[in-house]
């Protein structure tokens, strides 16, 4: 029997700092090791999919991986976290990943952009007013400065509240717009965080020297973004080994012939290693397609593990090793 910490959302919510975050998520992707794409078993109830990732931080000493369980009757989702110690094997411990989610996933989002954006930035847009979006945001203020922020949202209520609430929380005015072109032209980042299964905006309505960070949809059939804007930019995803599997943007723009396989720039852990360029000039539009993996989990789970081992949080619980089993005991 091993000793294992299972920590509640509760517990994770009150070590979580966007910040810490961003850093975690960096070092991740800069170390990367072993990642695998995701992979999705959708079942045939209605909006019902167990969906998983794996990743090895061989730097950080940690691996892991996410697993969740999203619609079915309960038309909603619980995510586990088992964390495991890189060199024994051991598994550390259970989370419970709720309210992590929006933070690790708008944490590689700010990634990105600390990546490919412009240094000289003043206006931020968002197409999207749900958490992924408001964890878009928070992050993305954290490695850039805006004098502004503009949110869209087909519902006038959702876009009107979230740039009430996000006024407050990032000190940056965010102004609720009435369309996507409104939000999207003049942009210097421009933040794409919906369940859209159809491009949400114009490619040809992107400035020169526009970053767009794609991150609501990554499956083969749906795209949040058009094939106008993945041919004029610079394309980097969260991983290279699955672009030509589940990009949805991307192989749907070779699909209607105006790029192929070649016009994949590389992934965020090729950019951050230097192993190829990120941003070369002003005036080029980058594009970061974020699908979520396993890295950016694994880094922010064991940043958090370390964090409640410091504060004495969790419950501990007994887990059964292979040989208990095999031993009969």
């Amino acid at each position: 029997m091993s000793t294992v910490v299972l920590l509640h959302s509760d517990e994770l919510r009150s070590l979580l700092s966007v910040e810490d975050c961003v850093a975690a998520v960096r070092s991740g992707y800069q170390q990367r090791g072993p990642a695998q794409p995701r992979t999705k078993l959708v079942s045939d109830a209605p909006r019902g999919m167990l969906t998983s990732y794996l990743s090895i931080l061989p730097e950080t000493g940690r691996m892991g991986g996410y697993i969740y369980a999203a619609g079915f009757e309960a038309e909603d989702a619980q995510f586990l976290l088992p964390l495991f110690d890189g060199e024994s094997g051991q598994l550390l411990a259970l989370l419970d990943g709720a309210s992590m989610n929006p933070y690790k996933t708008g944490a590689v989002g700010a990634v990105g952009v600390d990546a490919l954006a412009r240094p000289d930035v003043e206006t931020l847009a968002v197409i999207g007013s749900g958490p992924q979006a408001r964890g878009q945001v928070a992050s993305t203020v954290t490695v850039r400065s805006f004098d502004r922020v503009q949110v869209y949202s087909p519902t006038a209520a959702n876009r009107e509240a979230f740039a009430a609430e996000m006024t407050d929380r990032i000190g940056v005015p965010v102004e609720p717009v009435e369309s996507s072109e409104t939000a999207v032209r003049g942009a210097d980042v421009v933040i794409t965080a919906t369940n859209a299964t159809e491009p949400v905006f114009d490619g040809e309505w992107l400035a020169p020297g526009t970053h767009v960070t794609a991150m609501g949809q990554y499956d083969r059939g749906v795209r949040e973004i058009d094939t106008t804007t993945v041919a004029r930019a610079t394309y980097v995803t969260d991983l290279e080994d699955r672009a030509m599997r589940d990009a949805g943007a991307f192989l749907q723009a070779i699909e209607e012939n105006e790029i192929d396989e070649s016009h994949l720039h590389g992934d965020l852990g090729a950019v951050l290693s230097g192993a190829v360029d990120g941003r070369t000039s002003p005036e080029e539009i980058t594009v970061f397609d974020s699908g979520g993996t396993g890295v950016e989990t694994v880094a922010v789970a064991s940043m958090l593990y370390d964090r409640a081992q410091e504060e004495g949080l969790g419950t501990e619980i007994e887990i059964s090793a292979a040989s208990d089993a095999l031993d009969g005991r």
